[in-house]
């Protein structure tokens, strides 16, 4: 998807009534007179066809357009994090062990681009761990069709709850995840609450605006969104997005009074 393509979805999210719940009421006459000018209306009609967006009749001459749970999913990096804190975690460990032969060095590259893409983090080079079940990614899991020898899946429990938290910050790198977020937290300090009320306080809103999705999408990337129950004590994840999802609001607030943007 085009960058721009995606910066029109994100700023929509802020236009939203609440983040939790994105419907735009405000994309009236004057918000499709400032898509048409800006050449967004086709981008429109292709988020619509492709299921990010879809659109609403509404009252007299308005129109309502409203972020699809994919589009929403999409503007967030894929998952909500919400959503991933909140999950009940049965106290299993879902293990990966595998031993993929020097003469395969591509099935191996592809295991762990596998692993790391569903999240799993590397306790060793060999040995990939989750908290959530993988009954589906088992099936396509093991590269030499079956062999044990190769690769073996478990699930087990820890020896004790310490256990737990050593295994949760030994296997994914918080300390890089928390680098991330600082990084957006330092963003959040630089936000223009000034009136969008001329077109240099729309760009610096604009700038700023592309500046902390790239801080917030590079975070989000790396971390693994862990059950509320298996998280650091020091992990700023859930930090970020309270603090991101008010000063997005008050964003779009600005953007919604506005045709500037």
């Amino acid at each position: 998807m085009k960058s721009e393509t995606e910066e029109l979805l994100y700023y929509l999210l802020w236009t939203a009534e609440a983040l939790m719940h994105p419907t735009f009421r405000n994309l009236t006459e004057s918000f499709e007179g400032w898509a048409y000018r800006n050449g967004h209306l086709h981008t429109l009609a292709r988020l619509e066809h492709k299921a990010y967006l879809e659109r609403q009749a509404g009252p007299t001459v308005q129109r309502i357009y409203r972020l699809t749970q994919k589009g929403r999913l999409h503007v967030l990096g894929g998952r909500d994090p919400a959503q991933w804190w909140s999950r009940r975690w049965d106290g299993r460990w879902r293990l990966v062990v595998f031993d993929v032969p020097e003469s395969q060095p591509g099935a191996r590259l592809r295991l762990r681009r596998l692993l790391r893409a569903h999240w799993f983090g590397c306790l060793q080079k060999s040995l990939w761990i989750t908290p959530c079940p993988v009954d589906e990614l088992v099936k396509n899991l093991n590269p030499s069709g079956g062999d044990v020898k190769s690769l073996v899946t478990f699930e087990a429990t820890s020896a004790g709850a310490d256990s737990d938290n050593a295994i949760t910050s030994g296997a994914w790198n918080f300390a890089e995840i928390n680098r991330r977020y600082e990084k957006c937290l330092a963003g959040f300090r630089e936000f223009p609450a000034d009136k969008l009320n001329n077109e240099p306080s729309a760009l610096r809103l604009q700038r700023w605006a592309q500046r902390e999705r790239v801080h917030w999408l590079d975070a989000v990337a790396i971390d693994p969104l862990l059950p509320s129950a298996l998280l650091p004590t020091h992990y700023l994840g859930k930090l970020v997005w309270q603090k991101r999802t008010d000063l997005l609001a008050r964003a779009g607030s600005l953007i919604s009074k506005d045709t500037f943007f």
